[in-house]
């Protein structure tokens, strides 16, 4: 199966970008690496109008260190992210997830604003964002706006981004030195979409504080599971009660179906992965 017909535009600056956003009276699809939306479009899970190429758009790549945040253009692509010696430095949770990321050809195409947009549940990059404490900078002709991660996935595919808007960037917290960070998933198979996640920081480990810990491939959306954060906060890795309150944490979530695990395996499975991140935390 093909896509169905659509209009392409290729604007040059962010503010033709904008004005064809705002001026197109059907729906106008911004396409990145296109590494999902083209698939989705093909089996014509997605029938845009429009598709809006925003690879010309210089002004949303690159990344850079500004004071305490690291900032990454949002067609910044997961190779850049991977050679980047900032990135390795500042956010290291992201070099530990990045080869877990589908393969390398994708990598080479993909985009972090793009994942982000696209906010699939079993993606990686949505959950990076929520565990990193991450900012989302969004544009459109009515201004510019910065949207917390964790009020920015809202369900399947549904984000606070409206119709008019396009990311420009994300701003991370830079890690303290030393960074203390965790990434797990199972897949079927390397490369394969999760079939559950979890990424964790702490801003301190003996004992645990500052936690934040995010699951991915649970619900409809990336998961801040923040009833496992207040379970192991001021504990210690070997802590059995604490970790005994996690699991029941764990117990308490809303987990969700589909075509690879029951939401029974799903509970399970993100137990096994805590105890793994855990000790991934504290080495």
């Amino acid at each position: 199966m093909k896509a169905a017909e659509f209009d392409y535009a290729k604007p040059r600056t962010v503010d033709e970008a904008l004005a064809i956003l705002a001026s197109h009276e059907g729906e106008v699809r911004p396409i990145a690496g296109g590494q999902s939306l083209m698939p989705m479009m093909n089996f014509r899970l997605a029938q845009p109008d429009m598709l809006m190429d925003l690879n010309a758009l210089e002004e949303l790549q690159g990344i850079r260190d500004e004071g305490g945040f690291i900032i990454i253009g949002a067609m910044t692509r997961y190779r850049e992210l991977e050679c980047s010696e900032l990135i390795a430095a500042h956010i290291p949770l992201i070099c530990a997830a990045l080869p877990h990321i589908a393969h390398a050809a994708i990598r080479n195409r993909g985009t972090i604003g793009g994942s982000i947009a696209l906010a699939d549940p079993a993606a990686e990059m949505p959950a990076l964002m929520l565990a990193l404490e991450a900012t989302i900078t969004v544009v459109s002709s009515r201004g510019v706006r910065r949207i917390l991660a964790d009020e920015f996935f809202l369900g399947l595919y549904e984000t606070a981004l409206a119709d008019d808007e396009i990311i420009t960037e994300i701003h991370v917290p830079r890690s303290k030195a030393p960074a203390h960070f965790a990434f797990c998933e199972l897949a079927r198979r390397h490369g394969d979409y999760a079939i559950v996640g979890i990424a964790i920081t702490a801003q301190e480990i003996m004992p645990m504080r500052g936690l934040r810990v995010a699951l991915f491939s649970v619900s409809d959306r990336p998961v801040r599971a923040v009833a496992i954060e207040q379970a192991l906060e001021n504990t210690s890795v070997g802590d059995a009660g604490a970790m005994k309150l996690a699991v029941q944490a764990i117990g308490s979530m809303a987990f969700q179906d589909d075509l690879n695990a029951t939401d029974k395996t799903k509970l399970h499975l993100v137990g096994v992965l805590l105890k793994r991140a855990l000790t991934e935390l504290c080495t």
